[in-house]
């Protein structure tokens, strides 16, 4: 692993640590900071890697280690390689500043489906969850409200308390916030049983074969049962598929920042404005999720989101899998319309009846694959698949919480409330989102960044030294390619957080100085780490003609490939992303279904 652009800078006497890029694909020279690996491993086995197994997994991202779960406990000798040093893809902790244990990418955990949760014992295996509430915060730098004395909006699963922190702002708020949330739950249960079923392919009602429509009957029944149980439901279900979030909240609420903190969900790691059209869905995404049996709950991972991965990890391999990082593959292994196996990058070869991919669809094909083994029409539709992503990613180590002046700390360094939830900066109004968004359109960085804020050390005591925290900054919107082309270079990306920091530093003076180090990972960055496309969190954006029998094309919407035997895992298929699983589990029920024709 190597380090670039590490820069020292030295402050009131202690060290100010900028970790701007980790190579995941460097080669060697000389390591600058080192990188400590909380959840990664070399081998899960003193065994050394076999020339063949029953199936190979490309990626030990979660989803990835789904898939060799479910296999390895069905009865298949599965074996995982990973690029990097370290499991989890972007569901991972590093240690990245000494002491200081970073869940690097993703940061939160709510859209992990109960069902694996359960299936695969997770509990058992290591994951330990902090449910948070409140849920969210929004500070503001001017007191505002109907009286002009209002400071922040508190949200929590606390209905009366909502109540009285939305008053501040409308009564009619006031009273329609609990409704909205209502239609929001009744939409989401509705839809539940689509994310752990596979979409039915179109190609069943024209195909020839009785056997593929008798095989997509399951999922059409379970379609239409979400259909019919929408029920009054169905046409607000249909704007939420269709509208910009904007309109759906405009004809709810009156107030700001009510609508901007709601606006947030329909924009996160999506290169939309809360104007585009589509933008519902992904609020409605984000909102899907369930914790401890709580409804939209959100929480925080022990130890960061590295253990997500490392408990799926243990179950996978106390089951007999083989799990070996520094391994990335070269490319698959494929005759005619057959994979074998694949390459790894120094060449070695892994024969298997079943490679399962949970890189992104682009890197799966385009690259590990070739277009050149594709059809015509499919390599096309790849290439042009939307995978813009406007997200940087900040982690910072702190010595002190922040102490935001809307809500000044009142015991020191003691955890408030609104310390435990997403903290929403530049959320005043929605047009801030918007300003934001037309920047990045331009190649600018943004003058007012969308910042959220988490500090799951408030509720994770494993994460950090006493008395210091993990503050973990998600923030829109950033071009991928900058005006001018100029490059994310070590200055750009310090000027960026700059940016960032000054943000805060007007809600919470202070914090610059309490700043230790920082990691600052742009869309390029999150690409050459994560191999995320684009940077893109989604694996591919989740718009409408990107979802379900269209995810990530239609001709590959049920995991399988034209290749036979070569299965996409990752995010990329339905239902998509987020820390979920689904696309981890369905696709290992597929190659269940077929392996014994394979």
């Amino acid at each position: 692993m190597l380090y670039r652009n590490v820069v020292q800078l030295c402050r009131t006497g202690r060290d100010l640590v900028t970790c701007s890029q980790l190579s995941g694909r460097g080669s060697g020279g000389k390591v600058s900071v080192d990188s400590f690996s909380i959840s990664g491993h070399r081998s899960t086995h003193t065994d050394s890697l076999k020339s063949q197994y029953d199936v190979v997994v490309i990626g030990a991202g979660h989803n990835g280690l789904v898939s060799a779960a479910y296999l390895q406990k069905a009865g298949l000798d599965v074996c995982v390689v990973e690029r990097r040093h370290v499991i989890g893809g972007a569901a991972v902790t590093e240690e990245i500043i000494p002491g200081f244990k970073f869940s690097r990418a993703s940061y939160v955990l709510s859209l992990l489906r109960p069902k694996i949760v359960e299936d695969l014992q997770l509990k058992k295996y290591g994951l330990k969850v902090y449910l948070r509430d409140p849920s969210s915060y929004t500070p503001l730098v001017t007191p505002g409200g109907r009286d002009g004395t209002a400071r922040s909006l508190l949200l929590s699963r606390d209905q009366q308390k909502n109540k009285q922190q939305i008053a501040q702002f409308s009564y009619k708020d006031a009273q329609a916030f609990s409704e909205y949330e209502e239609t929001l739950e009744r939409i989401v249960t509705a839809m539940d049983p689509l994310l752990d079923s596979p979409p039915f392919p179109l190609t069943a009602f024209s195909s020839a074969s009785l056997q593929e429509k008798w095989n997509s009957l399951p999922s059409i029944r379970t379609l239409l049962g979400a259909v019919k149980s929408l029920g009054p439901e169905l046409s607000g279900f249909y704007e939420f598929m269709t509208a910009p979030a904007q309109k759906i909240l405009d004809r709810c609420f009156e107030s700001e920042p009510l609508k901007a903190t709601l606006a947030t969900d329909s924009v996160i790691g999506a290169m939309l404005t809360p104007e585009s059209p589509g933008s519902g869905y992904v609020l409605l995404h984000h909102v899907m999720g369930e914790l401890e049996g709580i409804k939209g709950a959100w929480g925080y991972v022990e130890g960061g989101m590295g253990g997500v991965s490392q408990a799926i990890a243990n179950c996978a391999t106390d089951h007999g899998a083989s799990i070996f990082c520094d391994r990335p593959v070269s490319n698959v292994l494929t005759s005619g319309e057959r994979c074998h196996g694949v390459v790894l990058v120094d060449g070695t070869e892994i024969r298997s009846k079943v490679v399962l991919s949970n890189a992104t669809p682009s890197v799966t094909f385009l690259d590990l694959v070739g277009s050149a083994t594709l059809p015509d029409h499919l390599a096309a539709q790849l290439k042009h698949l939307d995978v813009r992503s406007p997200v940087t990613k900040i982690n910072v180590a702190v010595d002190r919480l922040p102490d935001f002046q809307a809500d000044p700390n009142t015991h020191g360094n003691s955890v408030m409330p609104h310390h435990r939830c997403t903290i929403h900066i530049n959320c005043e109004d929605s047009r801030l989102i918007t300003d934001a968004y037309l920047q990045c359109q331009a190649g600018e960085l943004p003058a007012c960044p969308l910042i959220e804020m988490v500090i799951p050390s408030s509720l994770d005591p494993t994460l950090a030294p006493p008395g210091s925290h993990v503050v973990l900054l998600f923030t829109q919107y950033t071009p991928y390619t900058l005006a001018g082309g100029q490059p994310w270079d070590n200055t750009t990306r310090n000027r960026y957080a700059d940016i960032v920091f000054d943000s805060i530093e007007k809600y919470a003076p202070g914090f610059k100085n309490s700043v230790i180090g920082r990691d600052i990972l742009t869309p390029p960055d999150l690409e050459e780490i994560f191999g995320l496309t684009g940077g893109n969190i989604f694996h591919g954006t989740m718009s409408l003609d990107q979802l379900y029998l269209s995810r990530p094309i239609p001709a590959l919407c049920n995991y399988r490939c034209p290749i036979r035997g070569l299965y996409l895992c990752g995010s990329g298929a339905h239902p998509g992303g987020g820390v979920m699983g689904s696309p981890g589990r369905l696709a290992a029920q597929a190659v269940l279904a077929d392996y014994p024709k394979l």
